[in-house]
């Protein structure tokens, strides 16, 4: 799957503004960004649902829109309305998403993979949220797709139901299916994608592996998590002379530097003699969160 150049605008609104990528097999690819980035409008493209003002989208070779016939056998979608008839049984949706397809997958086995089963004869209308959002994975995956779409796969489901959909994403990579990803939870993307894309304004603003996105900058650095409002001047007297610790957002600290062992072994020791148990400490990487709040600002969007 490969974009090129591609823009797309709707009157003066520029919602994707020339944007490349690549979805290699046997990849996941996630696309991060904040409200009105672009990402929408950037999925919907690539399955054929909005055709570009400019540039190319290729979707296992083929043109989304004029190759649509050929490409929706080979494709997944997953939707976070659902896409479901609200009177059909959930077990009847699954079934006849899979008759759609040559060579399906077991419905069975995927409703009780998912934990559905005892939701199969139960209408769409009355599945909770994390049923709804399991049937429309379900519904995606049934046709053995080479490519899947998913929007938001894990949004409100259980910490359970959350792990299961994990699992069966990393499983669809080792079957060589590509995966393009779209999700507002960043340790998600993290724990997730071979590769992350961060857009704002329909731009790219940030690309690589989570490791390249969250170590770069980052060098000389040491992070730290703990209790916020820390009396800094002890670690400040301890540490060596040029280096001023900050509390940079609430309970998140930062010390600058030459970071070495000693530097390290002086940190933890403060923490110590205070009292306070770190929860995370980061030297030379930063939390992919803070990255992405860094690039895309902290204001809340619409």
């Amino acid at each position: 799957m490969s974009l090129d150049g591609v823009v797309k605008k709707y009157g003066s609104l520029t919602a994707v503004d020339g944007l490349s990528l690549q979805v290699e097999r046997a990849q996941v690819l996630a696309l991060l960004g904040p409200n009105g980035a672009g990402k929408t409008t950037t999925v919907e493209m690539c399955e054929g649902f909005v055709r570009p003002d400019a540039g190319t989208v290729r979707i296992l070779g083929l043109d989304p829109i004029a190759d649509s016939a050929a490409l929706r056998p080979r494709i997944g979608v997953m939707l976070q309305g659902g896409g479901a008839y609200p009177g059909s049984r959930a077990g009847e949706m699954l079934h006849l998403v899979a008759s759609y397809s040559a060579n399906p997958l077991d419905p069975e086995w995927l409703l009780r993979s998912l934990g559905l089963l005892d939701a199969a004869k139960t209408p769409y209308r009355r599945l909770s949220g994390g049923q709804q959002q399991r049937l429309a994975l379900a519904c995606a995956l049934v046709g053995r797709p080479e490519l899947v779409f998913l929007d938001e796969p894990t949004a409100g489901l259980d910490a359970q139901a959350r792990l299961l959909v994990w699992e069966l994403i990393d499983a669809l990579r080792r079957d060589g299916v590509s995966v393009l990803l779209t999700t507002h939870m960043m340790d998600e993307a993290e724990q997730l994608a071979d590769e992350l894309i961060i857009i704002d304004h329909g731009r790219i603003v940030a690309a690589g592996t989570p490791t390249e996105i969250t170590t770069r900058g980052a060098e000389g650095q040491l992070r730290f998590s703990a209790p916020p409002k820390l009396d800094l001047e002890l670690l400040t007297a301890a540490l060596p002379e040029g280096y001023a610790p900050r509390e940079t957002t609430p309970g998140c600290y930062l010390v600058e530097g030459d970071i070495n062992p000693q530097v390290l072994a002086t940190v933890t020791a403060w923490c110590a003699r205070i009292g306070v148990l770190t929860t995370d400490m980061r030297v030379d990487q930063r939390r992919l969160e803070d990255v992405f709040l860094d690039l895309t600002g902290r204001e809340l969007r619409g």
